[in-house]
Parts: C-alpha cells; structure tokens; sequence
C-alpha cells in the first residue's frame, strides 16, 4: 500500500512539472503577461509622442503661428515694424550671446525683419 501511494505522488509530480515548468506553463505565461504589460505601456507612450509629433507637423504646414514662433525665438528673428527691447536684471551678470532671446525679452513695434544683436 506504501508503495501505490509513493508511485501515486511521483505520478502527480511528473503531471506538474511540465505546468509549471514546460512549454507554455504557468511560468512562462506569467513572464509573457509581464512582458505584454511592459509592452502595452511603451506603445501608449509613443502613441502621445506621435500625436504630439502629428499635431506640430500640421501645425507647420497650415498655420504661420508655429513658424513664427521658432523663427522668433530660435532664429531670434523680429517682424517688420518692431523693435527689440531687452530688460536686463542689475544684479544680474550678462550672459554669452546666445542664438534664442531670453525669456524677459518683448518684441515691440517699430524695428525691421532681422535677426536680433
């Protein structure tokens, strides 16, 4: 009788190794609903970044606003008419030129389209 009910537990071990351990177990299905999860979250991600791409690039193509904006404060380029007036705190060091305006920077009507000093 001890010897049936030895056999009968090695039986039941070799039926759960290979759901456990074996091709397509509860392991390897854990691991795969991990990576499914990781991977879901990643295309969510560049989805947002896709859409935020799309909607500058319409932008850019339809609308002057946009280009406008980069050409003010990438280019540091002003409209015709306007003039550039620059506030600079006193207790401040000048900063190096640089090629976009600082943040306090106003462009003001009067001046010409050129780029900034």
């Amino acid at each position: 009788m001890r010897l049936i009910i030895l056999c009968l537990a090695a039986l039941v071990i070799l039926i759960q190794f290979p759901l456990w351990l074996g091709k397509g177990g509860w392991l390897l299905v854990w691991d795969m609903q991990q990576q499914v999860v990781a991977a879901q979250k990643k295309n969510d991600e560049l989805r947002a970044r896709n859409a935020k791409l799309g909607s500058e690039v319409r932008d850019l193509k339809e609308g002057t606003g946009a280009i406008e904006e980069r050409a003010r404060y990438e280019l540091g380029m002003i409209k015709d008419n306007e003039i550039f007036v620059q506030i600079l705190d006193p207790n401040k060091k000048p900063a190096p030129a640089a090629s976009a305006p600082p943040d306090n920077a106003t462009p003001v009507a009067g001046g010409g389209n050129k780029p900034l000093p």
